[in-house]
C-alpha cells in the first residue's frame, strides 16, 4: 500500500475572547474618575448613548458636554431657514433656548450632571474675521457670512473647515479644563454622517489626549457608516449595548422640538447603541458583544 503523507492533528480552535461589556469598560477606563460625554448638539448624547448613560448613573460621576448650544440672531442662511422650519420655529434664539430647556429636563432625569459650553451651532456659526467684501455682501446674502454657507455642500460634507480653527482649539481647551489628565475617561461621537459639528468635536477629543470611548452616532448611523480613516487607526475594539432601549426611547421624546423632525412616523427605533472600546479596555464581561439585560436603571 502506498504511503500517504503524514497529516498533523487538528488543533482545537482557539475561541475568541468575548467583547467587553460597554458599562464595564467604560467604568474600569474611568478609574475613580469621570465620564465625560460630548455631545455636540442638545439631544446627541441621549439619542446615541442613553442607555448607557442610564446604567452608568449612579456608579460614576456622569457629566454631559454638550457643546453647540447657541444660535444667532438673523439674517439666516437659507438652510438655516429650512431647519426652522422643519421645527416649527420662527427665532433660532428662542428654538435654542427651548432646546437647551429640553436637554436640562432630560438630563436631570437621567440624573447626570451637565454643561452647556455656549458655541454656536455650525447652521449658525458665522466667519470670525471675513473678508470686508465678504462682510459687505452678507447682507444680501448671507450665505458668504458663514462658515458653512449650506448644509448639503458643507455642514455635511464629513469635514471641519479651515475658518473654524479657533473653535476647533476652543473646544478642546475645554474639554481638557472639564476633565484634567488622569482623571476619568471621554464618551465622543465618532461623527457618523459627516455633520461638521460632530467631526469638530471628534477632532477635539483626539486632540484632548484623553482617554475615549467613541460612540456611533445614532440615527444617522442606520444609513451611514463610521469614517474608516479615522476608526482604521484607532486599533479600538467595536462593542454594542442593548439594555434599556424601552426607557431611552423616552427620554428621546423629551427632545421634543427634534423628535417629529427625527422620527416623523413617530417610532424612535429600538437599536443597540454602538461604542468603539480600546483594546483591552477591560476584562471580557458576560452580555458579550450585546448586553441584553433589560431596564437602564442603575
Amino acid at each position: 500500500m502506498a504511503d500517504r503523507p503524514l497529516t498533523p492533528p487538528a488543533r482545537p480552535a482557539t475561541p475568541a475572547a468575548p467583547a467587553p461589556s460597554v458599562p464595564a469598560a467604560v467604568l474600569a477606563l474611568a478609574g475613580s474618575g469621570e465620564v465625560l460625554v460630548l455631545s455636540p448638539h442638545p439631544d446627541d448624547a441621549v439619542l446615541s448613548c442613553g442607555a448607557l448613560l442610564d446604567r452608568l448613573a449612579g456608579r460614576a460621576p456622569v457629566t454631559v458636554m454638550t457643546v453647540f448650544t447657541e444660535a444667532a440672531p438673523p439674517p439666516y442662511t437659507l438652510s438655516a431657514r429650512q431647519f426652522l422650519r422643519q421645527t416649527g420655529a420662527v427665532d433660532a434664539e428662542e428654538l435654542y433656548a427651548e432646546r437647551r430647556a429640553e436637554d436640562r429636563a432630560v438630563l436631570g432625569r437621567l440624573g447626570v450632571a451637565r454643561f452647556h459650553a455656549g458655541f454656536v451651532d455650525g447652521l449658525f456659526r458665522r466667519d470670525p474675521e471675513p473678508a470686508r467684501w465678504r462682510r459687505r455682501a452678507a447682507r444680501l446674502l448671507p450665505e458668504l457670512g458663514h462658515v458653512y454657507p449650506t448644509y448639503r455642500l458643507h455642514l455635511a460634507r464629513g469635514r471641519v473647515a479651515a475658518r473654524d480653527a479657533e473653535t476647533v482649539r476652543r473646544v478642546t481647551d475645554t474639554v481638557r479644563e472639564l476633565l484634567p489628565p488622569g482623571q476619568g475617561v471621554l464618551l465622543a461621537p465618532l461623527g457618523v454622517g459627516g455633520h461638521a459639528d460632530h467631526v469638530l468635536v471628534r477632532t477635539a477629543a483626539a486632540l484632548s489626549g484623553l482617554p475615549a470611548v467613541y460612540y456611533s452616532d445614532f440615527p444617522y448611523n442606520l444609513r451611514s457608516a463610521a469614517d474608516p480613516r479615522f476608526t482604521g487607526p484607532l486599533g479600538a475594539r467595536e462593542a454594542s449595548f442593548g439594555g434599556g432601549l424601552d426607557a431611552k426611547a423616552e427620554l428621546v421624546r423629551g427632545y421634543r422640538t427634534q423628535v417629529g423632525a427625527l422620527f416623523p412616523d413617530g417610532v424612535v427605533p429600538r437599536v443597540p447603541e454602538v461604542y468603539l472600546l480600546p483594546s483591552g479596555a477591560a476584562p471580557a464581561g458576560g452580555a458579550g458583544v450585546t448586553d441584553p439585560s433589560p431596564g437602564g436603571g442603575s
